[in-house]
């Protein structure tokens, strides 16, 4: 006759082991290291994100101002320094302001960071732009900076 043993995996005493306090430690401290890198990766990509908000529209306001001064031959009128066009709105992230140099062929358009837009205090960061398409960064991350590009990570153009 034959005779089969058939062990239930629930009672084996392998089966009824758990993890170790080592083991659970180890994984803890595995997700803890990617998390501590991940973390502040992703802030900084939210960050530069937010920062096209502003370049972008500065871009674009430039080429706006262009037009208007190709159908005036100038950038708008000196008495009042505002430029002709109008800047664009105020968007969540950044301000932005237009002004005519001294004469009427010059200008300066700015794009400010505000305050509780998510990118630290008012002008943390600061870009302009002017009729020889000069791009410029005079804030960043709160500090004064004089830069001849727009940055938008560290210190490279």
């Amino acid at each position: 006759m034959f005779t089969c043993f058939h062990h239930h995996p629930l009672k084996t005493a392998n089966a009824i082991r758990g993890f170790s306090l080592v083991e659970l430690m180890i994984v803890v401290a595995i997700i803890g290291t990617l998390l501590g890198l991940a973390v502040p990766q992703y802030s900084d990509y939210l960050r530069r994100a937010k920062l096209t908000d502003g370049t972008a529209l500065l871009a674009n306001y430039r080429v706006s101002v262009e037009q208007y001064y190709q159908d005036n031959r100038n950038y708008g009128p000196v008495i009042n320094g505002a430029c002709g066009i109008a800047p664009p709105g105020n968007t969540e992230y950044f301000q932005f302001a237009c002004t005519v140099g001294a004469t009427d062929d010059t200008f300066t358009a700015t794009a400010s960071s505000k305050i509780g837009g998510g990118l630290g205090a008012a002008n943390a960061y600061i870009y302009t732009v002017n009729q020889t398409n000069t791009r410029r960064t005079t804030g960043f991350k709160g500090q004064t900076v004089a830069k001849d590009c727009w940055l938008i990570r560290g210190d490279e153009c």
